[in-house]
């Protein structure tokens, strides 16, 4: 009469050491060289693992005690290596090449991630991440709430624009005020403008540089700020200081410049960008702020 309960017991411990097994096979040390790929690790409750991580991985704030591997694109293989990482995640801006195979030739998992401004390459990277993680349910979790709200957001910005023209936006990237980058088609700072509402007067494509005449002639109804150097009214603060023809633009005489945290545009969408882009809205459409920000 005991047979069947010794069975049960003796399948349920190989279950749990082929888990453990299989969880001992994932890789335990992960560099990370990407903000938002940083963030999706922390999301999955791998923040554990990381034991270093690059300087556009700000956020949780707990991150930047962890040891700094440099900017993304300017790795050091040494200062990989001296971590002893099992995995070193990054997406496609991740490099330089050759630092990449002198990682990979030492014998360290080297993973890239699309970095493309569309929720095809937050969906593939959320998957693999779980795989990774051993967090298959949570990542497809994170995935489809990203979507939701994302839809719920495309909703109310339906809404606010029922007849009205979308404002005329301008997304700058810049240090410390200085020659500022115009955010074009094609790259993340347009994707968001777009998602939050906003209709980029910026035709060109990538990024690239504008006399301040031409920025002035623009003239945006709204010009968001991202400083690679300063944040908040500082940001706002040095880009007139540096560009004094902004000053007769609309968005300036309106008090409608917004600044934004740089990390937000590289390294692919983060968890972050929901609730960015629902501030944004709310700025792009003040009438409709309240809504927004439910």
């Amino acid at each position: 009469m005991m047979r069947r309960p010794v069975a049960v017991l003796g399948l349920f411990a190989s279950l749990v050491l082929s888990t453990q097994a299989l969880a001992a096979q994932l890789p335990q040390r992960w560099v990370s060289a990407g903000g938002a790929l940083s963030e999706w690790i922390t999301a999955l409750g791998g923040e554990a693992r990381l034991v270093g991580v690059d300087t556009t991985s700000q956020h949780p704030a707990s991150l930047k005690s962890l040891p700094s591997v440099g900017y993304q694109r300017q790795l050091s293989a040494e200062g990989i290596l001296s971590l002893r990482p099992d995995v070193l995640v990054g997406t496609d801006e991740m490099g330089p090449p050759p630092v990449l195979a002198q990682i990979r030739t030492a014998g360290v998992q080297v993973e890239q991630f699309s970095s493309k401004a569309e929720l095809a390459a937050v969906d593939a990277n959320l998957k693999r991440l779980g795989q990774l993680l051993g967090a298959e349910a949570q990542a497809s979790a994170l995935s489809a709430d990203y979507h939701q709200q994302l839809d719920a957001l495309q909703g109310k910005v339906r809404q606010a624009q029922a007849g009205q023209k979308a404002p005329g936006v301008l997304l700058l990237v810049g240090h410390a005020g200085a020659k500022p980058l115009i955010a074009g088609q094609g790259t993340a700072g347009d994707w968001l403008l777009r998602q939050a509402g906003g209709r980029n007067l910026a035709e060109h494509q990538g990024y690239k540089n504008f006399s301040n005449e031409a920025l002035a002639a623009l003239d945006a109804d709204v010009v968001v700020v991202s400083d690679r150097a300063l944040a908040g009214d500082q940001a706002l603060q040095a880009l007139l200081k540096e560009n004094p023809a902004l000053a007769a633009s609309r968005a300036v005489r309106e008090k409608r410049l917004v600044p934004l945290d740089p990390t937000l545009l590289v390294g692919g969408l983060g968890p972050r960008l929901p609730a960015t882009l629902q501030s944004l809205a709310g700025t792009f459409y003040p009438a409709a702020q309240a809504s927004f920000a439910q």
